[in-house]
Protein backbone atom coordinates (compact mmCIF):
# COMPACT_ATOMS: atom_id res chain seq x y z
CA UNK A 1 0.00 0.00 0.00
CA UNK A 2 2.89 2.37 0.83
CA UNK A 3 4.48 1.50 -2.50
CA UNK A 4 1.13 2.66 -3.84
CA UNK A 5 0.51 5.87 -2.98
CA UNK A 6 4.37 6.48 -3.11
CA UNK A 7 3.94 6.13 -6.63
CA UNK A 8 0.72 7.67 -7.06
CA UNK A 9 2.52 10.72 -5.52
CA UNK A 10 4.91 10.46 -7.91
CA UNK A 11 2.32 10.12 -10.95
CA UNK A 12 0.02 12.69 -10.18
CA UNK A 13 0.23 14.50 -6.18
CA UNK A 14 1.06 17.79 -6.07
CA UNK A 15 -0.97 19.19 -8.58
CA UNK A 16 -2.94 22.69 -8.40
CA UNK A 17 -7.03 22.33 -8.90
CA UNK A 18 -6.58 24.30 -11.97
CA UNK A 19 -5.02 22.11 -13.65
CA UNK A 20 -7.23 19.24 -12.44
CA UNK A 21 -10.09 21.35 -14.45
CA UNK A 22 -7.77 21.57 -17.79
CA UNK A 23 -7.37 18.36 -17.86
CA UNK A 24 -11.06 17.41 -17.28
CA UNK A 25 -12.17 20.01 -20.23
CA UNK A 26 -9.51 18.33 -22.23
CA UNK A 27 -10.63 14.62 -21.72
CA UNK A 28 -14.21 15.68 -22.00
CA UNK A 29 -12.88 16.88 -25.31
CA UNK A 30 -10.89 14.19 -26.78
CA UNK A 31 -13.90 11.70 -25.58
CA UNK A 32 -15.60 13.42 -28.64
CA UNK A 33 -13.37 14.98 -31.05
CA UNK A 34 -13.08 11.96 -33.65
CA UNK A 35 -15.40 13.20 -36.76
CA UNK A 36 -11.74 14.78 -38.63
CA UNK A 37 -10.08 11.39 -37.38
CA UNK A 38 -12.56 9.60 -40.33
CA UNK A 39 -12.29 12.61 -42.89
CA UNK A 40 -10.72 11.02 -45.13
CA UNK A 41 -12.80 7.97 -45.39
CA UNK A 42 -16.08 10.38 -45.40
CA UNK A 43 -15.09 11.78 -48.47
CA UNK A 44 -13.71 8.68 -50.42
CA UNK A 45 -17.12 6.26 -49.09
CA UNK A 46 -19.73 8.66 -49.11
CA UNK A 47 -18.60 12.06 -51.24
CA UNK A 48 -17.41 9.83 -53.93
CA UNK A 49 -13.75 11.88 -53.59
CA UNK A 50 -10.58 10.35 -55.18
CA UNK A 51 -7.74 9.03 -52.68
CA UNK A 52 -5.70 12.72 -53.87
CA UNK A 53 -8.58 14.71 -53.50
CA UNK A 54 -9.41 13.40 -50.06
CA UNK A 55 -5.49 13.95 -49.01
CA UNK A 56 -6.30 17.44 -50.68
CA UNK A 57 -9.62 18.20 -48.50
CA UNK A 58 -8.05 16.90 -45.37
CA UNK A 59 -5.03 18.75 -45.77
CA UNK A 60 -6.96 21.97 -45.83
CA UNK A 61 -7.40 21.49 -42.12
CA UNK A 62 -3.84 21.02 -41.66
CA UNK A 63 -3.16 24.14 -43.30
CA UNK A 64 -6.26 26.15 -41.67
CA UNK A 65 -4.33 25.25 -38.09
CA UNK A 66 -1.12 26.14 -39.16
CA UNK A 67 -2.73 29.67 -38.78
CA UNK A 68 -5.41 28.76 -35.51
CA UNK A 69 -2.21 27.50 -33.70
CA UNK A 70 -0.18 30.96 -34.00
CA UNK A 71 -3.11 32.88 -33.73
CA UNK A 72 -4.12 30.66 -30.49
CA UNK A 73 -0.59 31.74 -28.80
CA UNK A 74 -0.57 35.30 -29.65
CA UNK A 75 -4.48 35.76 -28.49
CA UNK A 76 -3.93 33.86 -25.09
CA UNK A 77 -0.45 35.73 -24.47
CA UNK A 78 -2.29 39.21 -25.25
CA UNK A 79 -6.68 38.37 -24.61
CA UNK A 80 -5.82 35.78 -21.78
CA UNK A 81 -5.78 31.55 -21.80
CA UNK A 82 -9.39 31.18 -20.47
CA UNK A 83 -10.90 33.54 -23.44
CA UNK A 84 -8.76 31.75 -26.04
CA UNK A 85 -9.95 28.82 -24.81
CA UNK A 86 -13.63 29.52 -25.02
CA UNK A 87 -13.98 31.06 -27.91
CA UNK A 88 -12.24 28.67 -29.90
CA UNK A 89 -14.25 25.94 -28.42
CA UNK A 90 -17.54 28.06 -29.06
CA UNK A 91 -16.67 28.42 -32.82
CA UNK A 92 -15.33 24.86 -33.37
CA UNK A 93 -19.29 23.36 -32.40
CA UNK A 94 -20.68 25.43 -34.69
CA UNK A 95 -18.57 24.89 -37.68
CA UNK A 96 -19.23 21.39 -37.04
CA UNK A 97 -22.88 21.45 -36.91
CA UNK A 98 -22.35 23.15 -40.61
CA UNK A 99 -19.82 20.53 -41.93
CA UNK A 100 -22.66 17.70 -40.64
CA UNK A 101 -25.10 18.85 -43.00
CA UNK A 102 -22.65 20.34 -46.22
CA UNK A 103 -22.42 18.55 -49.26
CA UNK A 104 -20.83 20.21 -51.87
CA UNK A 105 -16.57 19.22 -51.93
CA UNK A 106 -15.45 23.02 -52.50
CA UNK A 107 -17.68 23.91 -48.92
CA UNK A 108 -16.56 20.99 -47.32
CA UNK A 109 -13.03 21.72 -48.04
CA UNK A 110 -13.08 25.44 -46.66
CA UNK A 111 -15.33 24.00 -43.15
CA UNK A 112 -12.32 22.32 -42.93
CA UNK A 113 -9.68 24.59 -43.03
CA UNK A 114 -11.91 26.95 -40.91
CA UNK A 115 -11.96 24.01 -38.59
CA UNK A 116 -8.47 23.46 -38.58
CA UNK A 117 -8.16 27.00 -37.11
CA UNK A 118 -10.34 26.95 -34.32
CA UNK A 119 -9.20 23.31 -33.32
CA UNK A 120 -5.15 24.26 -33.04
CA UNK A 121 -5.66 27.72 -31.58
CA UNK A 122 -6.56 25.84 -27.54
CA UNK A 123 -2.94 23.87 -27.64
CA UNK A 124 -0.95 27.19 -26.84
CA UNK A 125 -3.18 28.22 -24.31
CA UNK A 126 -3.90 24.82 -23.19
CA UNK A 127 0.03 24.25 -21.71
CA UNK A 128 0.46 27.81 -20.99
CA UNK A 129 -1.96 27.58 -18.65
CA UNK A 130 -0.76 24.66 -17.51
CA UNK A 131 2.84 26.32 -17.11
CA UNK A 132 1.04 29.17 -15.49
CA UNK A 133 -0.61 27.23 -12.78
CA UNK A 134 2.08 23.76 -12.39
CA UNK A 135 5.67 24.57 -10.89
CA UNK A 136 8.53 23.56 -12.76
CA UNK A 137 9.59 20.66 -11.00
CA UNK A 138 6.24 19.46 -11.27
CA UNK A 139 5.73 20.10 -14.86
CA UNK A 140 6.58 16.58 -16.00
CA UNK A 141 4.02 14.75 -14.62
CA UNK A 142 1.56 17.39 -15.17
CA UNK A 143 2.55 16.95 -18.88
CA UNK A 144 2.38 13.24 -19.08
CA UNK A 145 -0.92 13.36 -16.97
CA UNK A 146 -2.20 16.07 -20.10
CA UNK A 147 -0.57 13.27 -22.57
CA UNK A 148 -2.87 10.16 -21.21
CA UNK A 149 -6.31 12.30 -21.09
CA UNK A 150 -5.50 13.26 -24.84
CA UNK A 151 -5.37 9.48 -25.50
CA UNK A 152 -7.58 8.24 -23.24
CA UNK A 153 -10.29 10.80 -24.30
CA UNK A 154 -9.36 9.33 -27.75
CA UNK A 155 -9.26 5.19 -27.09
CA UNK A 156 -13.53 6.09 -26.16
CA UNK A 157 -13.89 8.08 -28.97
CA UNK A 158 -12.31 5.73 -31.54
CA UNK A 159 -14.16 3.18 -30.10
CA UNK A 160 -17.94 5.01 -30.25
CA UNK A 161 -16.44 6.92 -33.98
CA UNK A 162 -16.27 3.07 -35.53
CA UNK A 163 -19.71 2.11 -34.93
CA UNK A 164 -21.11 5.46 -35.41
CA UNK A 165 -19.16 5.71 -38.98
CA UNK A 166 -20.85 2.70 -40.30
CA UNK A 167 -24.13 3.78 -38.82
CA UNK A 168 -24.29 7.55 -39.67
CA UNK A 169 -21.24 9.89 -40.40
CA UNK A 170 -23.58 12.81 -39.92
CA UNK A 171 -23.97 11.42 -35.89
CA UNK A 172 -19.83 12.06 -35.86
CA UNK A 173 -19.92 15.70 -36.81
CA UNK A 174 -22.90 16.21 -34.25
CA UNK A 175 -21.77 14.63 -30.92
CA UNK A 176 -17.96 16.02 -31.87
CA UNK A 177 -19.91 19.41 -31.25
CA UNK A 178 -21.65 18.24 -28.65
CA UNK A 179 -18.10 16.92 -26.64
CA UNK A 180 -16.90 20.43 -27.36
CA UNK A 181 -19.77 22.42 -25.92
CA UNK A 182 -19.24 20.25 -22.75
CA UNK A 183 -15.49 21.29 -22.58
CA UNK A 184 -16.31 24.87 -23.30
CA UNK A 185 -19.09 24.16 -19.99
CA UNK A 186 -16.11 23.40 -17.49
CA UNK A 187 -13.66 26.06 -18.68
CA UNK A 188 -16.47 28.66 -18.73
CA UNK A 189 -17.24 27.23 -14.90
CA UNK A 190 -14.25 26.30 -13.01
CA UNK A 191 -11.16 27.79 -14.86
CA UNK A 192 -10.23 31.03 -14.04
CA UNK A 193 -7.72 32.96 -16.30
CA UNK A 194 -4.19 32.25 -15.39
CA UNK A 195 -2.24 34.68 -17.43
CA UNK A 196 -0.09 36.89 -15.15
CA UNK A 197 2.36 40.50 -16.11
CA UNK A 198 5.88 39.29 -15.38
CA UNK A 199 8.88 40.65 -15.68
CA UNK A 200 10.51 40.80 -19.34
CA UNK A 201 13.74 38.81 -19.32
CA UNK A 202 14.60 41.47 -21.93
CA UNK A 203 13.79 44.81 -21.96
CA UNK A 204 10.45 45.78 -23.90
CA UNK A 205 10.73 49.51 -24.42
CA UNK A 206 12.82 49.67 -27.59
CA UNK A 207 15.61 52.38 -28.36
CA UNK A 208 14.72 56.02 -29.52
CA UNK A 209 14.33 56.10 -33.62
CA UNK A 210 17.72 58.11 -33.52
CA UNK A 211 19.53 55.51 -31.54
CA UNK A 212 22.08 53.56 -33.53
CA UNK A 213 20.24 50.03 -35.23
CA UNK A 214 22.85 48.21 -33.38
CA UNK A 215 21.70 49.19 -29.76
CA UNK A 216 17.50 49.43 -30.76
CA UNK A 217 15.92 46.92 -28.31
CA UNK A 218 12.90 44.86 -31.10
CA UNK A 219 9.54 44.10 -28.79
CA UNK A 220 9.50 40.37 -28.03
CA UNK A 221 7.15 38.82 -29.81
CA UNK A 222 6.45 35.64 -32.39
CA UNK A 223 9.58 36.99 -34.11
CA UNK A 224 11.43 35.88 -30.75
CA UNK A 225 10.22 32.65 -31.16
CA UNK A 226 11.04 32.37 -34.98
CA UNK A 227 14.24 33.33 -34.76
CA UNK A 228 15.40 30.98 -31.30
CA UNK A 229 17.68 28.66 -33.44
CA UNK A 230 17.85 26.26 -30.35
CA UNK A 231 13.92 26.41 -30.37
CA UNK A 232 13.56 26.08 -33.94
CA UNK A 233 15.81 22.97 -34.61
CA UNK A 234 13.65 21.31 -31.96
CA UNK A 235 10.40 22.32 -33.88
CA UNK A 236 12.09 20.94 -36.52
CA UNK A 237 12.38 17.25 -34.91
CA UNK A 238 9.23 17.36 -33.86
CA UNK A 239 8.17 18.27 -36.84
CA UNK A 240 8.82 15.13 -38.72
CA UNK A 241 7.79 13.03 -34.83
CA UNK A 242 4.57 14.97 -35.90
CA UNK A 243 4.25 13.53 -39.39
CA UNK A 244 5.32 10.09 -38.67
CA UNK A 245 2.11 10.36 -35.89
CA UNK A 246 -0.41 11.62 -38.10
CA UNK A 247 -0.16 8.43 -40.84
CA UNK A 248 -2.50 7.64 -38.46
CA UNK A 249 -5.24 9.21 -38.64
CA UNK A 250 -4.70 10.03 -42.04
CA UNK A 251 -2.96 7.64 -44.66
CA UNK A 252 -3.27 4.58 -42.53
CA UNK A 253 -7.28 4.39 -42.88
CA UNK A 254 -6.51 4.46 -46.29
CA UNK A 255 -4.10 1.64 -46.70
CA UNK A 256 -6.52 -0.41 -44.49
CA UNK A 257 -9.62 0.05 -46.87
CA UNK A 258 -6.85 -1.08 -49.60
CA UNK A 259 -6.23 -3.95 -47.73
CA UNK A 260 -10.11 -4.88 -47.31
CA UNK A 261 -10.06 -3.36 -43.68
CA UNK A 262 -13.85 -1.27 -42.48
CA UNK A 263 -13.97 1.56 -40.40
CA UNK A 264 -14.36 -0.83 -37.68
CA UNK A 265 -11.21 -2.00 -37.49
CA UNK A 266 -9.52 0.98 -38.00
CA UNK A 267 -11.25 1.64 -34.45
CA UNK A 268 -9.80 -0.79 -33.54
CA UNK A 269 -6.38 0.08 -34.25
CA UNK A 270 -6.53 3.51 -33.07
CA UNK A 271 -8.47 2.24 -29.48
CA UNK A 272 -5.64 -0.46 -28.92
CA UNK A 273 -3.01 2.81 -28.99
CA UNK A 274 -5.14 4.45 -26.87
CA UNK A 275 -5.66 1.59 -24.26
CA UNK A 276 -2.28 0.98 -24.22
CA UNK A 277 -1.52 4.80 -23.17
CA UNK A 278 -4.08 4.44 -20.73
CA UNK A 279 -2.60 1.34 -19.24
CA UNK A 280 0.83 2.22 -19.43
CA UNK A 281 1.35 6.02 -19.31
CA UNK A 282 1.07 7.02 -15.53
CA UNK A 283 4.33 4.52 -15.20
CA UNK A 284 6.24 5.80 -17.91
CA UNK A 285 8.02 9.08 -16.27
CA UNK A 286 9.29 6.72 -13.07
CA UNK A 287 10.79 5.07 -16.33
CA UNK A 288 12.53 7.75 -17.89
CA UNK A 289 13.41 10.36 -15.09
CA UNK A 290 16.84 9.23 -14.84
CA UNK A 291 17.12 9.35 -18.63
CA UNK A 292 18.79 12.22 -20.69
CA UNK A 293 16.22 13.86 -22.65
CA UNK A 294 17.71 13.61 -26.10
CA UNK A 295 18.66 9.89 -25.79
CA UNK A 296 14.39 9.29 -24.88
CA UNK A 297 13.51 11.27 -27.76
CA UNK A 298 15.89 9.24 -30.25
CA UNK A 299 14.79 6.07 -28.60
CA UNK A 300 10.82 6.69 -28.91
CA UNK A 301 11.36 8.17 -32.71
CA UNK A 302 13.21 5.46 -33.42
CA UNK A 303 10.25 2.99 -32.22
CA UNK A 304 7.45 5.06 -34.61
CA UNK A 305 9.80 4.79 -37.09
CA UNK A 306 10.09 0.57 -36.59
CA UNK A 307 6.20 0.89 -36.25
CA UNK A 308 5.15 2.49 -39.46
CA UNK A 309 7.72 0.75 -41.26
CA UNK A 310 6.39 -2.56 -40.70
CA UNK A 311 3.20 -1.76 -42.69
CA UNK A 312 4.49 -1.99 -45.81
CA UNK A 313 4.24 -5.66 -45.42
CA UNK A 314 0.98 -5.73 -43.69
CA UNK A 315 -2.34 -6.88 -45.15
CA UNK A 316 -3.96 -8.45 -42.21
CA UNK A 317 -5.84 -6.75 -39.04
CA UNK A 318 -3.17 -8.56 -36.52
CA UNK A 319 0.13 -7.10 -38.27
CA UNK A 320 -1.48 -3.70 -38.41
CA UNK A 321 -2.26 -4.18 -34.62
CA UNK A 322 1.43 -5.27 -33.82
CA UNK A 323 1.88 -1.86 -35.35
CA UNK A 324 0.33 0.11 -33.18
CA UNK A 325 1.72 -1.64 -30.09
CA UNK A 326 5.29 -0.84 -31.05
CA UNK A 327 4.42 3.20 -32.33
CA UNK A 328 2.20 3.68 -29.24
CA UNK A 329 5.21 2.87 -26.93
CA UNK A 330 7.42 5.12 -29.12
CA UNK A 331 4.41 8.10 -28.57
CA UNK A 332 4.26 7.45 -24.91
CA UNK A 333 7.98 7.57 -24.43
CA UNK A 334 8.04 11.21 -26.14
CA UNK A 335 5.15 13.33 -24.57
CA UNK A 336 6.82 13.61 -21.68
CA UNK A 337 10.36 15.59 -22.53
CA UNK A 338 8.52 16.83 -25.75
CA UNK A 339 6.53 18.86 -23.73
CA UNK A 340 8.80 19.58 -21.10
CA UNK A 341 11.55 20.73 -23.35
CA UNK A 342 9.48 22.84 -24.82
CA UNK A 343 8.66 24.72 -21.55
CA UNK A 344 12.36 25.31 -20.29
CA UNK A 345 12.70 26.91 -23.92
CA UNK A 346 9.90 29.23 -23.28
CA UNK A 347 10.59 33.12 -21.69
CA UNK A 348 7.85 33.23 -18.90
CA UNK A 349 6.15 36.81 -21.05
CA UNK A 350 6.23 34.42 -24.47
CA UNK A 351 4.93 31.11 -23.16
CA UNK A 352 1.89 31.11 -25.48
CA UNK A 353 3.74 32.11 -28.60
CA UNK A 354 6.59 29.48 -28.14
CA UNK A 355 3.58 27.36 -27.80
CA UNK A 356 1.98 27.94 -30.11
CA UNK A 357 5.06 27.66 -32.51
CA UNK A 358 5.72 24.35 -31.29
CA UNK A 359 1.92 22.94 -31.89
CA UNK A 360 2.49 24.58 -35.37
CA UNK A 361 4.40 21.50 -36.10
CA UNK A 362 1.18 19.43 -36.17
CA UNK A 363 -1.17 21.54 -37.96
CA UNK A 364 1.71 21.94 -40.90
CA UNK A 365 2.49 17.82 -40.43
CA UNK A 366 -1.53 17.12 -40.94
CA UNK A 367 -1.38 19.53 -43.94
CA UNK A 368 2.04 17.43 -45.47
CA UNK A 369 0.98 14.06 -44.21
CA UNK A 370 -2.04 13.58 -46.32
CA UNK A 371 -1.35 15.79 -48.89
CA UNK A 372 1.90 14.16 -50.03
CA UNK A 373 1.11 10.89 -48.35
CA UNK A 374 -2.09 10.52 -50.27
CA UNK A 375 -0.32 10.77 -53.37
CA UNK A 376 2.84 8.73 -52.23
CA UNK A 377 0.66 5.76 -51.11
CA UNK A 378 -1.06 6.22 -54.55
CA UNK A 379 1.99 5.95 -56.86
CA UNK A 380 4.45 4.04 -54.71
CA UNK A 381 2.00 1.61 -52.71
CA UNK A 382 3.59 0.18 -49.81
CA UNK A 383 7.13 1.42 -50.40
CA UNK A 384 5.54 4.90 -48.58
CA UNK A 385 5.83 3.17 -45.09
CA UNK A 386 9.51 2.25 -45.98
CA UNK A 387 9.98 6.12 -46.82
CA UNK A 388 8.23 7.33 -43.40
CA UNK A 389 10.41 4.72 -41.47
CA UNK A 390 13.64 6.17 -42.74
CA UNK A 391 12.64 9.52 -42.53
CA UNK A 392 12.30 8.74 -38.59
CA UNK A 393 15.49 6.91 -38.08
CA UNK A 394 17.14 10.52 -39.42
CA UNK A 395 14.90 12.09 -36.78
CA UNK A 396 16.31 9.75 -34.23
CA UNK A 397 19.85 10.80 -34.90
CA UNK A 398 19.07 14.60 -34.72
CA UNK A 399 17.54 14.43 -31.28
CA UNK A 400 21.49 12.67 -30.28
CA UNK A 401 22.92 15.07 -31.88
CA UNK A 402 20.87 18.17 -31.00
CA UNK A 403 20.29 17.19 -27.51
CA UNK A 404 23.69 18.18 -26.04
CA UNK A 405 23.53 21.98 -26.84
CA UNK A 406 20.46 22.64 -26.30
CA UNK A 407 20.59 21.28 -22.63
CA UNK A 408 23.67 24.02 -22.01
CA UNK A 409 20.92 26.48 -23.39
CA UNK A 410 18.14 25.77 -21.15
CA UNK A 411 20.73 25.60 -18.19
CA UNK A 412 21.88 29.10 -19.38
CA UNK A 413 18.35 30.32 -19.58
CA UNK A 414 17.69 29.24 -15.61
CA UNK A 415 20.62 30.83 -14.15
CA UNK A 416 19.44 34.22 -16.09
CA UNK A 417 15.44 33.49 -15.13
CA UNK A 418 17.39 32.99 -11.05
CA UNK A 419 18.37 36.54 -11.60
CA UNK A 420 15.25 38.33 -12.72
CA UNK A 421 12.42 37.23 -10.50
CA UNK A 422 8.92 37.32 -11.50
CA UNK A 423 6.99 40.47 -9.66
CA UNK A 424 4.33 38.06 -9.35
CA UNK A 425 3.40 34.89 -6.98
CA UNK A 426 1.54 32.51 -9.36
CA UNK A 427 -0.99 30.54 -7.70
CA UNK A 428 0.10 27.05 -7.51
CA UNK A 429 -1.35 26.16 -4.17
CA UNK A 430 -1.62 22.02 -4.76
CA UNK A 431 -5.06 20.84 -3.93
CA UNK A 432 -5.30 18.21 -0.69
Amino acid sequence: MHALRRWWHDTAGGLPATFWYLWAGLLINRAGAFAMLFLSLYLTDVRGASVGLAGTVVGAYGAGGAAGVLLGGVLADRWGRRATLLAAHLVTAGLMVALAYSRPLLLIAVLSALIGVVHSMPSPAFVAAIVDVVPAERRSRAFNLQFWAFNLGMAVASLLAGVLAEASFTALFLVDAGATLAAAAVIGWKVPETLRLTTPAVDLQPAAPSAPKSTRTRRPGLHTALTDRTFLVFVGLTFVLAVLTMQTSTIMPLAMSADGLGPSSYGLVVALGGALIVVGQLFVPRLIDRHRKDVVLAASTALLALGFGVLAVADELAIYLGAAAVWTVGSMLAAPPNAQINADLAPPQLRARYQSVFYLTFPAAAFVAPTLGGLSLQHLGDRHWLIVGGLGLVAALGHLLAGPPRERHVAALRQAAERKPTTHAEDRAPIA
